[in-house]
């Protein structure tokens, strides 16, 4: 009974004409008409829903006698699927509804009574729907259950009764959210309902409800309800009333709106505004004080419109900093007025206001009246201005702090400039660097034009030794001259360690040779400072301004002259160290020659060391082991004796490869199983005659992996020839603009044959559209099959490969990931170097040889190669390879 339970759709009666469920009983009895069939198909075909008969024997089995049509539209299942198996109907029904459905089935079970249900299914296609059932059990003379049943589509009435509670309960939401009081008053004052709920009323419900104004209010306030019930009711538009009620908590101030909310009613929304009228009263005062502080405001206070920076306030303070009078400023942008020195700034102050609506002490330059530049903290915020957003701005003037600010950082860099040319002095004998680095940054610190140093040499003359000099300006470096006259006179211009200060140009007397260089040069001011070396001129440390006229402030001259000083020390302790330079430098010379020659030849007795291990080690291992496998082979055959006509023999193997294939096949399957075992060590005793002259057969398989076996010999003793090549000459590669699309699909065609023999599968990720890469297509392939190799040698069947490529940083990087074993870090590391291979190491030594001129081939490419391993995801091969350039893919 509990399986029946879970699967009955029962059905409706149909209470028009003859009953549905009596033509279906009938159907059964002898004397039913088949012409009432079409009737019954007709009835079931334009109802909306699911006409059903279920049985249910004693035994437990179940018969569904007929289904109709409607199955289909409401199910989404064809009558004869649910006839033949009517547990696909339970399936469909909504978890969250089953018990309730098992629940009233096993009541209309055990009580005979007419069962009805509503509850929700999910069709195949995803659809949720709402069904209703019901129906009438019939328990048979027999012992058997019949159930007649009609399942209905309710699922638009669900949704419309939900979307009508949603609606009730938002509606009703809104409402209890209010915390107004709301009356339905009517026209001559009588109160008709009230909601109270949340509003601080000292009277019940019952004492409001049927009084009138009259009875509740004081005359004055129940008058002026009265004249606004009226208005509303007559004219149809909200009416507003102010008034005031004594209560407990002393005077109130109440605001009543008033809309018709029937014929002669209205709705009264009555709120308590006590504190909004105190607040405005606040506010009031607020503003008087407000106005006091603006007026009286040691700081410039500014407002003015958000949208234009149209001024419509000003206080005196401004009047007084910006120097414009209050009647040149109302009215008028502060674009008009010309005030931002910067006009971004007052595109980051709307947005930042705009942004959070506040903005705290941003530094902002501004121009005066008289084209002076001050610099202020602006603090602003947005208020409203009748409806018109406007900027409230305070500013106040740092200009003084900034300018003592701005000298304390010029001393503070220049102590640093003095400090870290000394260490320098003391760190570096290299003269050349401190000079140059020493102009270079005296010059950022002055911010002047050019800055250099002049050599005084009673043989060469003056010459510039170095120089940092504003790109837009001529370059005096390299500058020399041997006219005595000129010469004297320059050194007469920086006599008696003098310091020369130039600030125009034009109003100084001066030679015309001078005035010349000036010219020349572009020089507008010039302040120049000896540099003395045992109180005799050397040179000088020269500044240029090119721009325009200069005023030289005392800190910059001292600077100069302080550096001078450190000039001359480094230029003394650079002669030293010439002279100690030359008598030391025979002696390195001669060591570091020496030093070069034993380094190398300790690389190249290194280099050939390590060749020499490789093939020794190589040649020793493999060829060993190849041998010592032939050798068992052909033991154990000696050791089988001749077997006539059964298999081919070393002496004819070439004529009767055929007859190997018939009877002497398993013959021939058990002889390679034997030369797999392990054999002991091989005598030294020559063999009988009889033995060396009789036939020895072999298989074919044999054959093939002794074939096999040369054929790694032959690709290792290849490899080992091209990287003795490869160490003596380089690798040569051919270099040109390769598709790497079009190139793997040459390398697939190779790979396949290896592919197929492994099982392996190789999944192609590479974009069709990658940019030509510079490479040599021959090696490259080469490379891609050694890579896939490796991890087929060292995997069992069925590995699977991913290749993939992504354009990085000017370069095609390049992964071929497969779902293997995966590797140490140690040996990630060494797997592309020239070593011996241990014994028991994953990768052979011919697959070692592969990698390490795979290594090759990527460094000739100017590209990198390397590998990741994961426990989880296998080995990850990558390699990097240079895009191709505009001119090498336009080379013919």
């Amino acid at each position: 009974m509990a399986m029946i339970t879970l699967n009955i759709m029962p059905i409706a009666y149909i209470s028009k004409g003859l009953r549905v469920d009596e033509i279906v009983k009938s159907r059964h009895k002898p004397d039913f008409l088949p012409e009432k069939i079409p009737l019954l198909e007709t009835v079931a075909a334009n109802l909306p829903g699911m006409i059903f008969q279920i049985l249910q024997r004693q035994d437990g089995s179940v018969f569904i006698p007929y289904i109709s049509s409607g199955c289909k539209y409401l199910y989404e299942l064809e009558p004869e699927a649910v006839q033949a198996d009517f547990q696909v109907l339970c399936k469909l029904i909504h978890p969250q509804d089953i018990q309730a459905f098992t629940e009233s089935i096993a009541v209309c079970r055990n009580t005979l009574t007419p069962w009805h249900w509503e509850g929700r299914i999910v069709t195949p296609s995803g659809k949720l729907k709402w069904i209703q059932g019901t129906s009438q059990p019939e328990l048979q003379e027999d012992g058997d259950f019949l159930w007649h049943g009609l399942i209905m589509n309710i699922t638009d009435r669900k949704q419309a009764q939900e979307k009508l509670q949603e609606s009730e309960a938002r509606y009703k939401a809104i409402l209890d959210a209010i915390p107004d009081l709301m009356f339905r008053i009517s026209r001559d004052g009588e109160y008709l309902d009230l909601k109270s709920e949340g509003a601080n009323i000292t009277l019940s419900r019952e004492e409001i409800v049927g009084k009138n104004l009259q009875e509740l209010l004081p005359s004055d306030v129940a008058a002026i309800s009265q004249v606004a019930i009226a208005k509303t009711l007559d004219s149809g538009i909200l009416q507003t009333c102010e008034y005031q009620l004594p209560t407990s908590l002393g005077i109130r101030d109440y605001e009543a709106r008033l809309v018709v909310s029937g014929t002669d009613e209205v709705l009264a929304i009555v709120r308590d505004i006590t504190d909004r009228k105190q607040g405005e009263v606040a506010l009031q005062n607020l503003a008087q004080k407000f106005a006091k502080a603006f007026s009286c405001s040691p700081d410039s206070i500014t407002i003015s419109t958000l949208q234009e920076g149209r001024f419509i306030e000003v206080n005196d303070s401004f009047v007084n900093l910006s120097g414009y009078g209050r009647d040149e400023v109302i009215g008028k942008t502060s674009f008009e007025l010309n005030l931002w020195v910067h006009d971004r700034d007052r595109l980051n102050l709307v947005q930042e206001l705009q942004s959070t609506g506040v903005a705290r002490n941003l530094e902002i330059e501004f121009r005066q009246k008289s084209g002076e530049i001050i610099t202020t903290l602006l603090s602003a915020e947005v208020i409203d201005l009748n409806g018109i957003p406007a900027i409230l701005a305070v500013h106040h003037d740092i200009t003084e702090r900034k300018q003592v600010e701005a000298q304390l950082r010029f001393c503070a860099q220049r102590d640093r400039l003095l400090a870290e040319t000394l260490v320098r002095i003391r760190s570096s004998l290299n003269l050349e660097q401190i000079l140059q680095t020493t102009v270079t940054e005296v010059r950022q610190f002055l911010q002047a034009d050019r800055v250099f140093i002049g050599l005084n040499n009673a043989n060469l003359g003056i010459k510039t030794i170095a120089e940092s000099v504003d790109p837009k300006y001529p370059s005096v470096s390299g500058w020399s001259i041997n006219d005595e006259a000129y010469l004297q006179e320059l050194r007469n211009l920086l006599k008696d360690n003098l310091v020369r200060v130039v600030e125009d140009i034009t109003q100084i007397e001066a030679s015309a040779k001078v005035k010349a260089h000036y010219r020349k040069f572009q020089t507008k001011a010039t302040l120049a400072v000896p540099i003395m070396l045992n109180n005799e001129l050397f040179g000088a440390l020269i500044a240029n301004q090119c721009s325009g006229a200069r005023h030289w402030q005392p800190i910059e001259i001292d600077l100069l002259q302080q550096m001078s000083e450190q000039v001359a020390i480094a230029i003394q302790q650079s002669q030293i160290c010439q002279k100690l330079a030359e008598l030391n430098t025979n002696l390195e010379y001669q060591v570091q020659e020496r030093t070069a020659q034993l380094e190398q030849k300790m690389q190249e007795v290194e280099k050939l060391h390590r060749v020499k291990d490789v093939v020794l080690h190589t040649v020793a291992h493999d060829l060993r082991t190849s041998v010592m496998g032939n050798l068992m082979v052909l033991k154990n055959l000696l050791n089988q004796g001749v077997e006539s006509n059964t298999s081919t023999t070393l002496s004819d193997r070439g004529a009767g490869e055929q007859g190997s294939r018939g009877a002497g096949e398993q013959g021939s399957r058990r002889e390679i199983t034997a030369s797999l075992s392990p054999l002991p060590p091989i005598p030294s005793a020559p063999l009988p005659l009889s033995h060396a002259q009789s036939s020895i057969p072999i298989s074919r398989s044999i054959i093939e992996r002794m074939i096999q076996g040369n054929d790694r010999q032959l690709t290792m003793i290849n490899s080992l020839l091209e990287i003795n090549s490869c160490e003596k000459q380089g690798l040569e590669i051919k270099i040109e603009p390769v598709q790497f699309s079009t190139l793997l699909e040459g390398t697939f065609s190779q790979l396949e044959p290896m592919l197929t023999q492994n099982q392996a599968t190789l999944k192609n990720l590479v974009p069709a559209d990658l940019p030509l890469v510079m490479a040599d297509g021959t090696r490259l392939q080469k490379v891609l099959v050694n890579l896939i190799a490796h991890s087929l040698h060292n995997n069992p069947p069925g590995l699977n490969f991913t290749l993939s490529a992504t354009v990085e940083g000017g370069m095609i990087r390049t992964q071929i990931q497969d779902d293997g074993v995966g590797m140490s870090k140690v040996e990630c590391d060494r797997l592309f170097d020239l070593h011996v291979r241990d014994p028991q190491d994953c990768c052979s030594t011919s697959i070692g040889l592969k990698m390490y001129l795979c290594r090759k081939v990527i460094k000739a490419h100017g590209g990198e190669i390397g590998v990741m391993s994961n426990r989880k995801r296998g080995l990850t091969f990558w390699f990097t390879l240079p895009l191709a350039t505009s001119s090498a893919t336009n080379r013919p």
